[in-house]
C-alpha cells in the first residue's frame, strides 16, 4: 500500500487554477505539514497524506472554507467517484454568469432607450432602477470572486480575485456603474471558461476510467461463468471474454485466439493478435475471437489503473515554464497593485489632478494587470500536451517531464528489450552433410522440445513458424551448460554448443570457420548431430526491432548530438548489434552501476540525456537521466515505476515524435506566455495615456486568456 493509498481525498469546490494552489497550500500546509499535502487542478482534488492522520477532516474542511472555496469528502476504492455533487454546485457558477451578463445588458438597455441612443447611455447618470439592475448584476458577478479576494486581503496577498474586487469597487465610488457591472460579469465570463478548460481534462480522464468495464465473466471450476465485479476478481482466476467485449482487466490468454484493439493503451492505431501466452490489458476491446484469460494484476493495478493514477497525479509535478510563471506571477501582482495606487494618489497629491480621472486610470491599469492570462497560458497547454501523448501511447509522468525532451542532447539505450525484441530468434541455418533446412530444425526441436532454455524456445518455435511435425526425442539427457542428447527414430542425435562440438570430434577447419563468423555477426550458435557427422549450425540472435536503425537516423536529424548503447551483454554481440543497427558508440559488459556512470558521464558533456531501457537492471540508470524513458508493454514493473516516461506501445518511433511534440508544447508555452505580456505591456501604456477604459481593459484581458486557451488546445490535434 502506498501513502497515497492510505490519504483522505476531498473535492474542493473552486479549484481550478494554479493560484487557488498556492492559496490552500499557504492555508493547510501549517495544519497538516506540506509533505502530506497533495493538490490536483485535474481533478479538483486534495488529498491528506496518511502522516497527518491526527488532523480530524472537520478542521481540513475549516481551513479550505477560510480560503472562499468549500471542500468535501470523496470515498471509493480509488477516492475518484464524488457524491452527488448538487444542482447548486454543478451549475452555480454558470447561472450567475449568465444573470450578470443578462442584467448587465437590461440595465444598459433601459438607458439607451431612457437616454435616446448607445452614446448617450454611456454620458448620462443612471436612474435609481438602473443602479439597482447594475448592482445585482456587479454582485452576481462577483460572488465566487468575493470569498477569495476578502482571503487575499486578509492574508496580505493580493491576487487576481482581489484586484477584480478593488477595480469594481473602485468604479463604484466614482459613479461608473455600467463599467462595474462589465467588469464583473467579463470576469466571471473567464474564470467559467477557465474552468470549462480544466473540466475538459477532468473528463478526459474519466473517460480514461470508463474505458474498463465494471464486471468480468469469471469461470468457475465446473466451467461455467458467472458475471462478478472487477474489485472481487483475484489475480489467477480464469476470465472468459466474447467477441466484441471490453477486457476487463490485465491477463494471460490461456484459450483461444483474437485480434485485440488496443489503442487505448498502447496508441496502436492496427488491432493486434493475441494467442496462448499472450498479455492481454485492461480497456482494450476483443475483436471476433472468444478468449479465455487467467488474470495476472489486480484491478487496481492493471495497466489502465496506473495510466489513471500516473496522468491525474501528473498534474502535480508542475513544467519549468509553469513554475516560472508562478514565480512571476507572485511578484508581479503586488508591483502592479503599488503601481494603481501611485498612479490614482501620485498625480492627484503631486500636481493636483483631477482625483477621479486619476482613480479611472488606477483601475483600468488593476483590470488590465491581472495575471489570470499568463497564469492560465501554461497550465492549459501542459494539460493538451500530456493528453495528447497519452493518446499516442507516450505516458509522461508530469508537466516537468513533458519539456526536458525538447532540450534531449544526448540519448543512451540498452541493447536487449529496447534496441532489440529481448527474445532470441532463428536467424539463419546452415545445412551440412547433404542435409536440408527443415531436416535440421526438425531434429532440433525434437531434442529441445522439453526445454526452457531462451535458445530451445526459440528453435521450437521456429519450427512452430515453419509448420513442421516435431516429434519429441525420446530418452533426451541434459548436458549442463553444453547442450542435450536424446534418440530419433532409433538413432543418436546431440544438439549444443560449439563446445560440445568440440567434445563430440566433430569440428573441422571447415566447422570452425564457420561458426567462429556467427559468434563474430553477434549470432549464439546451435549445432545439430548424429554419432558420425554434424547435420547443420542453426543461428540464433535478439531480433532487432522494426526500424530501429531509421528512428536513430531521425533522432540526429532532429539534434540529438549522442547516441550510445550500454549493454551486459558480451562485446562480441554488442558490436554486431550496433553495426547493423549503425550505431557508432556502445560500451559492453556493464553492470548496473557502470550504466549510471555512463549516463551520469552523458549529462556532464550534453547537460540533456536521455536513457531508454525496460528491465530492472536499467532501473538505476533511468532514474539519474534527465529523462528516463521505460518500454512499457515489455518492461519491468520497476523499468516503468522510475521512468518519466513510458513507451506503451514499445514502438522506438515514438522517441522522435515524443522530441517533436515536446518542442511544440515549448513553442505553444513560449507563445501564449510572450502574447499574455505583450498585451499587458500594451495595455499598461494605453492605461497610463488614459486611451483605455476598463470594459476595454477587461474584454482585452478575457480575449487573451481566450486565445491562450484556445492555442494551448491545438496540441491535443
Amino acid at each position: 500500500m502506498t501513502a497515497m493509498d492510505a490519504s483522505r481525498h476531498f473535492h474542493v469546490d473552486g479549484l481550478d487554477c494554479a493560484e487557488e494552489v498556492r492559496v490552500l497550500e499557504r492555508e493547510l500546509g501549517p495544519l497538516v505539514g506540506e509533505d502530506n499535502l497533495r493538490l490536483e487542478v485535474l481533478d479538483g482534488r486534495l488529498a491528506i497524506l496518511a502522516g497527518a492522520a491526527a488532523v480530524p477532516d472537520p478542521a481540513i474542511l475549516a481551513a479550505v472554507a477560510k480560503t472562499g472555496m468549500r471542500a468535501r469528502r470523496w470515498h471509493g476504492p480509488e477516492a475518484r467517484e464524488s457524491t452527488d455533487e448538487g444542482a447548486w454546485r454543478r451549475y452555480g457558477r454558470t447561472v450567475l454568469c449568465i444573470a450578470s451578463g443578462v442584467l448587465l445588458a437590461a440595465a444598459f438597455a433601459g438607458e439607451a432607450l431612457r437616454s435616446g441612443g448607445l452614446l448617450a447611455a454611456f454620458e448620462a447618470a443612471p436612474p435609481s432602477s438602473s443602479v439597482l439592475l447594475y448592482l445585482t448584476a456587479i454582485v452576481a458577478g462577483v460572488w465566487f470572486v468575493a470569498p477569495k479576494a476578502i482571503y487575499a486581503a486578509r492574508t496580505l496577498r493580493p491576487d487576481m480575485n482581489l484586484l477584480m474586487l478593488v477595480a469594481v469597487a473602485g468604479a463604484i465610488t466614482i459613479g461608473e456603474w455600467f463599467e462595474a457591472a462589465t467588469v464583473s460579469f467579463l470576469f466571471a465570463l473567464a474564470l467559467l471558461l477557465e474552468k470549462w478548460s480544466v473540466g475538459r481534462a477532468r473528463r478526459a480522464i474519466g473517460a480514461l476510467m470508463r474505458l474498463s468495464p465494471e464486471v468480468a465473466r469469471v469461470v468457475d471450476p465446473n466451467g461455467t461463468s458467472s458475471e462478478r465485479p472487477v474489485d472481487e476478481v483475484a489475480v489467477g482466476d480464469v476470465i472468459r471474454i466474447r467477441p466484441g467485449d471490453k477486457i476487463p482487466l490485465d491477463a494471460e490468454v490461456v484459450e483461444g485466439e483474437s485480434a485485440i484493439d488496443q489503442s487505448a493503451i498502447t496508441g496502436e492505431s492496427v488491432p493486434v493478435t493475441k494467442a496462448e501466452g499472450d498479455e492481454i490489458y485492461a480497456g482494450t476491446v476483443n475483436g471476433p475471437g472468444a478468449l479465455e484469460a487467467r488474470v495476472t494484476h489486480a484491478a487496481r493495478d492493471t495497466t489502465l489503473a496506473r495510466i489513471v493514477r500516473m496522468v491525474a497525479e501528473a498534474q502535480a509535478r508542475k513544467a519549468p515554464s509553469e513554475q516560472w510563471v508562478e514565480r512571476f506571477a507572485r511578484i508581479y501582482t503586488p508591483i502592479m497593485m503599488a503601481l494603481a495606487f501611485a498612479i490614482a494618489l501620485g498625480p492627484p497629491l503631486v500636481t493636483g489632478g483631477d482625483w477621479a480621472v486619476w482613480l479611472y486610470r488606477a483601475l483600468v491599469l488593476l483590470v488590465i494587470a491581472c495575471p489570470c492570462a499568463l497564469v492560465i497560458s501554461t497550465p492549459v497547454s501542459v494539460v493538451a500536451g500530456l493528453g495528447a501523448a497519452a493518446r499516442a501511447g507516450v505516458l509522461v509522468k508530469g508537466g516537468n517531464h513533458l519539456e526536458a525532451p525538447a532540450r534531449l542532447r544526448a540519448i543512451a539505450f540498452d541493447k536487449t528489450g529496447t534496441l532489440t525484441h529481448g527474445r532470441p530468434e532463428v536467424r539463419g541455418i546452415t545445412t551440412l552433410d547433404g542435409h536440408t533446412d527443415d531436416e535440421v530444425l526438425a531434429r532440433a526441436a525434437a531434442l529441445e522440445a522439453d526445454s526452457s532454455h531462451p535458445l530451445a524456445l526459440a528453435v521450437v518455435a521456429a519450427a512452430r513458424r515453419r509448420g513442421l511435425d516435431v516429434a519429441r526425442a525420446k530418452a533426451v539427457t541434459s548436458l549442463p551448460g553444453r547442450g542435450a542428447e536424446g534418440r530419433i527414430d532409433g538413432r543418436n542425435f546431440w544438439i549444443g554448443s560449439h563446445r560440445l562440438m568440440e567434445e563430440k570430434g566433430a569440428e573441422t577447419p571447415e566447422f570452425h570457420r564457420l561458426a567462429v563468423e556467427m559468434e563474430d555477426a553477434g549470432h549464439s550458435l546451435v549445432a545439430v548431430g548424429a554419432d558420425d557427422h554434424v547435420c547443420g549450425l542453426i543461428a540464433v540472435a535478439d531480433g532487432l526491432r522494426e526500424g530501429a536503425g531509421d528512428v536513430l537516423a531521425e533522432l540526429q536529424r532532429l539534434g540529438v548530438e549522442e547516441l550510445v548503447m550500454l549493454t551486459g551483454d558480451n562485446d562480441r554481440t554488442a558490436a554486431a548489434v550496433a553495426r547493423e543497427i549503425g550505431l557508432e558508440s556502445y560500451r559492453s559488459e556493464l553492470l548496473p552501476g557502470e550504466k549510471v556512470a555512463a549516463v551520469e558521464a552523458l549529462a556532464r558533456r550534453h547537460g540533456g540525456v536521455a536513457m531508454v531501457g525496460d528491465g530492472i537492471n536499467d532501473a538505476p540508470a533511468l532514474a539519474v537521466a534527465t529523462t528516463g524513458i521505460a518500454m512499457g508493454a515489455a518492461g519491468s514493473d520497476a523499468a516503468i515505476e522510475t521512468a518519466d516516461v513510458a513507451l506503451m506501445s514499445d514502438e522506438l518511433a515514438k522517441l522522435p515524435w515524443l522530441v517533436r511534440h515536446s518542442r511544440r508544447v515549448v513553442a505553444v508555452i513560449r507563445q501564449n506566455i510572450f502574447f499574455a505580456l505583450a498585451v499587458k505591456a500594451a495595455f499598461v501604456a494605453l492605461a497610463a495615456a488614459g486611451l483605455a477604459t476598463l470594459w476595454m481593459a477587461i474584454a482585452a484581458d478575457m480575449g487573451a486568456s481566450l486565445l491562450v486557451v484556445a492555442n494551448g488546445l491545438r496540441l491535443l490535434r
